[in-house]
């Protein structure tokens, strides 16, 4: 094989976890072939050297047997069984895979009955309503499918920001291992500017031993490599974006300067730049944080001294959206509680899914008064921390929330969700959810339009419209930290901020590990420019607890 072998490679392997998907039986099998081809496009080390070491099975999700059939695929370029198999099925309907909640016995049955063979096909068949008039599949498929390829087309290319960070931390540790020479491995690209959805995986670094700059391609990663004194032109180029570059540039030009990816050229000299700060000390500017460069207003706030401060992980004091297994979680209250305290918070705001929410083990009110009785207990053993008692309540279809009053007003808080009837109109929806943020009860907004990044849009709402309500009635609005949501989207929260809403940054966590998912939201947060003086959750523990206490009253009092 010529070119990228790897990737090469782990193409054949995803082709064969694909194929092997639409054949039933075992999925694990289709998922093992899937897992080892993508761990195998992050491989920083050339393949044919790993093949000659005989360390295939050190790479994660590659065992013996997936190892030896890699050998062949590296050898042949293809082998016996993967022929078959290419004869089983056309080639297009692989492609169909990506179309979220798209599933192989789905794709199957558009075959058999209008002989779809392609995304081009269903997209084609879906706009001339064949499926509504197909038996079998219907008017309800179509207008899903509509959404979800329009979801497919907007991410193509696109991953989740905790896996990108998953590829770049495992390129940076490789690196580490194979060239020891590199100083400073730092992530740029997307990620280091806190998109929701990461297209551009980039690192930067520096070394001693090169005299010039140097970009290569390592699997997926982009390396950039240069002297020490570029280091920080280097880091600010392959961050972006490119509006921002351009505006800098722009700048550079009225300075009698010229910015490149080098650096800044007085003349013809190249001015050092060590580090990004003195590239924009040079051009009279403040340091603009990554996720502030998109070529908005960053540039002209930064030269009037009007950047925010933005919010960090030392400002958070606490969360308060989090599950335990008495609903849909994995781990007790009491391990959720210890798991918090030992990472720093002052207290955990345990908002288990409420009785609607069947679907997912929601508390009746025998259940709430059962964990609360179980909370009081453990804060009577706690010092410096504290469990505030919360509960994800539905939003119902006709906004009222999941429970009576007399239930609601035993919690200090409460987040209000939407989690069914997505379908609604506009219209219908906004109404809704308007109705819970005037409900005197609701403390935190969840879910403002309920989207799954790469996998559903969200709900059709007039979201100006709910942040003025969460602004009129002081309900925070939940910035959530799951990076399959990361809503509400960081373009609506200067208008948020513009409007007087509280925000709160929290992990929607399901387990221990999950608590630390508050690390995504916070990087959404500071790309919409959040200061900590907006967060709800950025409150002490004695600021937090009679924030709720004045709420409880006003709405006891209604």
């Amino acid at each position: 094989m010529t070119g990228n072998t790897a990737n090469r490679v782990a193409d054949l392997l995803q082709e064969i976890g694909q194929r092997t998907s639409f054949e039933g039986g075992n999925l694990y099998r289709a998922k093992a072939y899937l897992r080892a081809a993508e761990n195998l496009r992050h491989l920083i080390e050339p393949l044919e050297s790993v093949i000659e070491k005989g360390t295939l099975t050190a790479i994660p999700g590659i065992g013996e047997g997936i190892a030896r059939r890699i050998k062949k695929l590296y050898r042949n370029g293809s082998d016996p069984a993967l022929e078959a198999q290419r004869r089983q099925l056309p080639a297009g309907l692989l492609e169909l895979l990506s179309v979220p909640g798209l599933t192989p016995s789905t794709i199957m049955r558009l075959h058999k009955l209008i002989a779809i063979q392609s995304m081009a096909q269903l997209e084609s068949a879906c706009q001339q309503g064949r499926l509504a008039q197909t038996e079998g599949l219907g008017a309800a498929l179509e207008r899903r499918l509509l959404q979800r390829l329009a979801v497919a087309h907007s991410g193509r290319g696109g991953r989740h920001a905790h896996r990108a960070a998953a590829i770049l931390a495992r390129a940076g540790d490789e690196l580490g291992r194979l060239r020891p020479e590199l100083e400073n491995v730092t992530v740029a690209g997307d990620l280091r500017r806190g998109c929701e959805l990461i297209f551009d995986l980039r690192l930067v670094a520096s070394s001693d031993a090169v005299k010039e700059a140097s970009e290569e391609r390592l699997g997926e990663v982009t390396l950039h490599v240069c002297p020490p004194e570029r280091y920080g032109a280097q880091l600010l180029a392959a961050t972006g974006s490119p509006q921002h570059l351009a505006q800098l540039a722009a700048l550079a030009r009225n300075r009698n300067l010229t910015l490149s990816q080098d650096g800044l050229r007085k003349g013809r000299k190249l001015l050092p730049a060590p580090s990004e700060m003195t590239l924009y000390r040079s051009l009279g500017l403040a340091f603009i944080a990554p996720e502030l460069r998109e070529g908005s207003d960053e540039i002209r706030r930064a030269r009037s001294k009007r950047l925010p401060r933005l919010v960090s992980r030392a400002d958070l004091h606490g969360l308060l959206h989090v599950h335990t297994d008495a609903s849909d979680g994995a781990d007790t209250l009491e391990a959720m509680a210890e798991a918090a305290r030992q990472r720093g918070y002052q207290y955990l705001g345990v908002s288990d899914h409420s009785q609607a929410a069947s679907y997912a083990g929601g508390l009746s009110p025998a259940a709430v008064g059962a964990q609360q009785a179980r909370i009081d207990n453990l804060n009577r053993q706690a010092r410096g921390f504290r469990i505030l008692k919360g509960i994800e309540a539905d939003i119902l279809a006709d906004g009222s929330l999941d429970y009576t009053p007399d239930v609601l007003a035993t919690f200090d808080f409460v987040v209000a969700s939407v989690h069914s009837r997505f379908k609604l109109d506009r219209q219908r929806q906004t109404q809704r959810i308007l109705a819970a943020v005037a409900n005197p009860w609701t403390t935190i907004l969840g879910h403002i339009t309920g989207r799954q990044l790469l996998r559903r849009p969200g709900y059709d709402v007039d979201v100006e419209a709910i942040l003025k309500a969460c602004a009129r009635h002081g309900v925070a609005v939940e910035i959530n930290g799951n990076p399959y949501r990361l809503e509400i989207d960081w373009r609506w929260h200067r208008k948020a901020l513009e409007l007087g809403c509280w925000l709160s940054i929290n992990p929607d966590a399901h387990a221990i590990d999950e608590l630390d998912l508050v690390a995504w939201g916070l990087a959404i947060a500071r790309k919409g420019g959040v200061p900590k003086q907006r967060v709800l959750n950025a409150m002490s523990l004695q600021q937090i607890q009679a924030h709720f206490r004045k709420r409880r009253r006003r709405a006891g009092k209604r």
